[in-house]
This record gives structure tokens, C-alpha cells and sequence, in this order.
């Protein structure tokens, strides 16, 4: 029971981080471009890292330069990712982008197989198909009118899974503080590159509640995410990171009026279902393994 309100807990503080963060964006689109909003997210990280390496100087060394080249390439192309993302926020109802952007489980189980050379069990197969039938159940080709924004969470999602790819790779050397530390130290030129210099003069003080939703989310939600797998297993936590779904979909229609769709979260649910099913059958194959 412990163990489960320790991730109930950490859950709950990575669906309001990301809740606000959605929202912080959408409030920011009107004045900042998405490079500008993406300079505040890996800013205010860049901040909060950099305080907390003035406290504690035995952090220090775990983020000297290591694996550079492919620190490079993973936040080059986080960075690509987020950008898809955050545009598709300001295009799409934010329940069918965050439902789509369930399918990079099913990506990442695909390119494993080609850059990690890990197997395409069942299971896998299984969460990559019904992963595309949520898509369509969303999407209803033929049934409504086609919406290319949601090519650009599908791209992000991609994007994301050969993150996550590039992301196990680095931890089997190297410290989070280090991943994420490079993350902010790298992605902020690349936000800053495509912003006007002196964009900050374009806020008002009535934009501070969205620029620290933005700031202090991006950094807690996964913060809070990585906690909550460390407390319990990935099959209990994956369940409850879909309740991104429906939070996101309430916040949508308190703050933009956007309409509750039913087939979203049917669509999302199919999806979820398929990455249910393959960790709980990797859960058992594990199992299995350390009984023989």
C-alpha cells in the first residue's frame, strides 16, 4: 500500500505538470513563437540545475562532457520532437494530441528492434497494431475532415521514441542529473537560434502564472515520472499515466471550451490497451526467466 500511494503521489505531480505545461504553452502561443516558448522550458531547466549544482558541489562531477555525440543527437532530435508537439498544442483539441502521443511506446518497440537488436515478440506486435487502430478510431478517416496538424504529433512521437532509445543508452553510463543537465545546456541555443533576442519584453507580468507553468513543469513532469517508475513497476504506472487523457480533455474544456470527444479516449484506450498487454507479458516473461 506504500508503495502504491508513492506512485499514486508521484503520478499525481506529473499530470498536473504536464496539464500546466499544455496549458502554459497554449496561453504563450499568442505572443511567442515556438522557439521563444521552447527557450523558456530548457532556460528555466538550465536555472534550476545550475542552483542545484551552487548547493551541492558533489554533483559537480557527474556532469562533466561524456558521450557527447550522442547527448547531440538525442536532444537534436528531442528538440525537433518538441517543437512538433508544442505546435500541434496550438492546432489540436489537447486530448487528441496527448492520446496520439501514446503511440511512442509502439515506435520504440520497432526501432529497438533495428538499433538495439531486440527481439519483436507478440506482445510487441500486438501493442504496434492496436496502436494504429487508436489512431484511426481518433482519427475516423473518411468520416471527418483530415487535420494535418495530427501528422505533426505522429512525427513528434517518433521523435520521442528514438529519444527514449537514445535516453537507455545513456544510462548505462551516465547520471540522470548529467542527461538532463545536457538536455537544458543543449537545447537552449537551439530554442534561442530560431528567437527574437529580445523576446522577454514582449511578456506581461500577467503572463508569469504560464511562463512558470511552463518553466517548473517541463522540469517536474519528468522529474515526477521517473520517480514514480522507480516506486512501482511500469505496469501499474503506465495505467495511470493515461489519466493524462482525460485531465488534459478537462482542462481543455475549462480553459479553451474545447468539446469532449468520446472517440479520443476510445482511440486512447485501444492504445493503452496494447502497452498494457506488453508489459505485462515482458512482466511474465521476466518472471519466468528467474524462475528457471
Amino acid at each position: 500500500m506504500n508503495r502504491l500511494a508513492r506512485v499514486v503521489l508521484w503520478m499525481a505531480g506529473a499530470l498536473l505538470s504536464f496539464s500546466a505545461m499544455a496549458v502554459s504553452i497554449r496561453m504563450l502561443a499568442s505572443r511567442l513563437n515556438i522557439f521563444e516558448i521552447l527557450s523558456i522550458r530548457s532556460g528555466t531547466g538550465l536555472l534550476i540545475i545550475l542552483a542545484l549544482l551552487a548547493v551541492r558541489r558533489d554533483l559537480r562531477p557527474l556532469v562533466r562532457p561524456r558521450r557527447m555525440s550522442l547527448n547531440l543527437l538525442r536532444n537534436v532530435v528531442h528538440f525537433g520532437a518538441q517543437y512538433c508537439w508544442a505546435m500541434a498544442l496550438t492546432l489540436l483539441p489537447f486530448a487528441t494530441v496527448f492520446a496520439l502521443e501514446f503511440t511512442s511506446p509502439a515506435w520504440t518497440a520497432l526501432l529497438a528492434v533495428w538499433l538495439l537488436s531486440e527481439r519483436l515478440t507478440p506482445s510487441r506486435i500486438g501493442a504496434v497494431i492496436l496502436g494504429l487502430i487508436g489512431v484511426a478510431i481518433i482519427l475516423r478517416p473518411g468520416l471527418v475532415v483530415f487535420n494535418p496538424a495530427v501528422l505533426l504529433v505522429l512525427l513528434a512521437a517518433v521523435g520521442f521514441a528514438m529519444v527514449f532509445i537514445a535516453t537507455k543508452m545513456l544510462t548505462a553510463t551516465e547520471p540522470s542529473i548529467a542527461i538532463v543537465f545536457w538536455m537544458a545546456a543543449i537545447q537552449l541555443p537551439l530554442g534561442l537560434a530560431g528567437s527574437d533576442p529580445l523576446f522577454p519584453f514582449k511578456l506581461g507580468w500577467w503572463d508569469i502564472p504560464a511562463v512558470l507553468g511552463l518553466g517548473i513543469g517541463g522540469t517536474t513532469s519528468h522529474y515526477c515520472l521517473s520517480n514514480a517508475f522507480r516506486a512501482g513497476d511500469a505496469t501499474l504506472v503506465v495505467p495511470l499515466d493515461f489519466l493524462r487523457v482525460p485531465v488534459i480533455a478537462l482542462m481543455g474544456w475549462a480553459f479553451f471550451a474545447e468539446p469532449l470527444d468520446i472517440w479520443v479516449f476510445v482511440g486512447g484506450f485501444v492504445i493503452m490497451a496494447g502497452l498494457f498487454w506488453n508489459l505485462q507479458a515482458e512482466a511474465n516473461s521476466r518472471v519466468r526467466v528467474l524462475n528457471t
